[in-house]
């Protein structure tokens, strides 16, 4: 499945994710202002490898213009147990409806394979993007220190 959407910067393709892309994953998500602060510990070592992109259903969504081609953020769809495994949408272009078209793209993906539901362990400041895209509160991931020190949210996304 190829998504292409226009936005006012210009048109945004979702791709799957391919082995050369797992270093731009990795900034991605070592870069984010999520992750600053009390939240740094939980990405300083994270990397997404190649094996990681061929094991699971990984797509970017990608500007593409004259110049080049920008990862705008990406996904991770694991199967089985279903889980969204990761979701980031690049700084510069949070607030532009990434987020929410690679979550559409996710939905997708899931009804393709057969899912009913996806499980989200969301990031405590996501709570409310997952909530405003309609998944339901399930319950709370219990801290797992000393990577993960806090509690998260838990939440299911039904695929009709």
């Amino acid at each position: 499945m190829r998504s292409i959407v226009t936005r006012k910067s210009g048109p945004t393709t979702i791709r799957r994710a391919v082995g050369r892309d797992a270093k731009r994953l990795t900034r991605l998500i070592r870069s984010s202002r999520a992750y600053e602060g009390r939240y740094a510990a939980m990405v300083a070592d994270y990397r997404v490898g190649p094996v990681y992109i061929e094991t699971h259903r990984v797509f970017v969504a990608v500007a593409a213009d004259e110049r080049e081609s920008r990862v705008l953020g990406f996904y991770s769809l694991v199967l089985a147990p279903p889980e969204l495994d990761l979701l980031f949408v690049a700084d510069e272009a949070q607030g532009r409806g990434i987020g929410r078209l690679l979550v559409s793209h996710m939905k997708s993906e899931a009804r393709a394979a057969g899912l009913d539901r996806v499980r989200v362990v969301s990031h405590p400041p996501a709570e409310g993007f997952y909530r405003g895209l309609g998944a339901v509160r399930t319950g709370t991931a219990l801290a797992d220190p000393p990577v993960v020190a806090w509690d998260r949210p838990e939440f299911e996304f039904l695929i009709p």
